[in-house]
């Protein structure tokens, strides 16, 4: 399964690609800000991410670059990936890479409308996401789109030098 085209309001999500490499996108993925409770992030070079973008093409998961619709620019990517056929369930997770498009509600309407094809055109049962504990705005984000906590994870991870809890939600189709 390969991403397709999506629109929102103000957003244009497309399947991402090694279109979307550019130094705008390693620097994201160097900026402490963006990766700071993400599994990877840091020392990023323009080749390793070539090389990332190339393994993600690969692949057959539902991997967006979300763009701005009025200008084209990529200022994150949204994804669902991987995709479980036993519990017909996916994995969400998101990563607005341009600090000045933050707080824009971006995120939320991204994740509407990825939710939305996921559950209505593919039939996805649930969708689920873990998140750290101290990503106050991601939860706070996620709970406005509906997700509830699942589970807690005690001293799962070490972020920014710090030991952190980590919080398992779900979102259920509930069609």
């Amino acid at each position: 399964m390969k991403a397709i085209n999506l629109e929102t309001e103000r957003l244009q999500l497309h399947p991402l690609s090694l279109k979307h490499l550019s130094n705008e996108y390693v620097d994201w993925l160097n900026d402490v800000d963006v990766y700071k409770y993400l599994e990877t992030g840091g020392n990023y070079t323009l080749q390793e991410l070539e090389k990332y973008l190339k393994e993600q093409d690969e692949k057959s998961i539902l991997f967006w670059a979300i763009h701005l619709r009025d200008s084209n620019k990529h200022i994150g990517n949204i994804k669902i990936d991987p995709i479980d056929p036993i519990n017909n369930s996916g994995e969400y997770g998101i990563m607005m890479g341009d600090k000045n498009e933050w707080g824009k509600g971006y995120a939320k309407e991204a994740s509407l409308r990825v939710i939305k094809y996921c559950f209505d055109e593919i039939g996805l049962s649930k969708i689920t996401l873990g998140v750290i504990e101290n990503n106050t705005s991601a939860l706070r984000l996620y709970e406005k789109i509906g997700f509830v906590v699942e589970s807690l994870n005690e001293n799962s991870g070490i972020y920014q030098g710090e030991v952190c809890n980590s919080i398992r939600m779900i979102k259920e189709n509930d069609k």
